[in-house]
């Protein structure tokens, strides 16, 4: 008797020109706690509104894949996020994740995403972004994303506006015990300001069910 694939993201593929995203696995993760230990942001900013970098380094590696495996052992068709590493001629270079709740009735997606420093301000955030909203609106039939960033955080703010993105209001955040405005941002499927280029996608299929798109939607 032959069984359904259990876990099926573990052969979704998503291609860009010179990216490569894949949902995590084990190995990767660890490529990506190199990344991580490696710097992200500059220590006076906080892009977060979880501020895990600021965790002690010797727990750091630790709590990042905890928090990966907690996540992956959570997603439901009415609840899933899937955390997509970020592949740059091979090696891990960072994160983008794509995220979801109830999408079956809303058709609506968040995302959220990191860089090691040492590939920032190359344009791959605005690629891998480019790449889920692809995604989201081409393959699974989302209708709108929604982002935010930090007002003092202008890359991810400006990655956002490439995309068409527009200002969704505003709200106010703890951050480092501190009060924080952070920046709200919706997208129409419709106002995408498209690359390009298309997105390669492969093994979506087995993967619709589990994230609320329908078996052949």
């Amino acid at each position: 008797m032959t069984h359904p694939e259990q876990w099926p993201l573990r052969d979704l593929v998503l291609r860009t020109p010179r990216l490569e995203l894949r949902p995590d696995d084990d190995e990767g993760l660890r490529e990506l706690v190199e990344v991580a230990y490696g710097g992200v942001h500059e220590p006076g900013l906080m892009p977060f509104t979880v501020s895990w970098t600021d965790a002690d380094p010797a727990y750091l590696g630790r709590g990042i894949l905890q928090y990966f495996w907690s996540r992956r052992a959570a997603l439901a068709p009415e609840d899933w996020g899937v955390h997509f590493l970020v592949r740059f001629e091979g090696r891990v270079i960072g994160m983008q994740e794509l995220m979801a709740k109830d999408f079956a009735v809303t058709r609506e997606v968040g995302s959220g995403s990191w860089l090691g420093l040492a590939h920032q301000r190359r344009g791959f955030g605005t690629e891998m972004r480019a790449a889920v909203l692809q995604l989201a609106f081409d393959h699974l039939g989302a209708r709108r994303a929604r982002s935010d960033a930090f007002a003092d955080n202008p890359a991810s703010l400006a990655v956002s506006r490439r995309l068409g993105y527009r200002p969704d209001g505003t709200q106010t955040v703890v951050r480092r015990g501190e009060p924080a405005d952070l920046v709200r941002l919706l997208l129409e499927s419709a106002d995408l300001v498209r690359p390009e280029w298309t997105l390669q996608v492969a093994s979506l299929a087995g993967c619709r069910g589990l994230l609320g798109a329908g078996v052949g939607g």
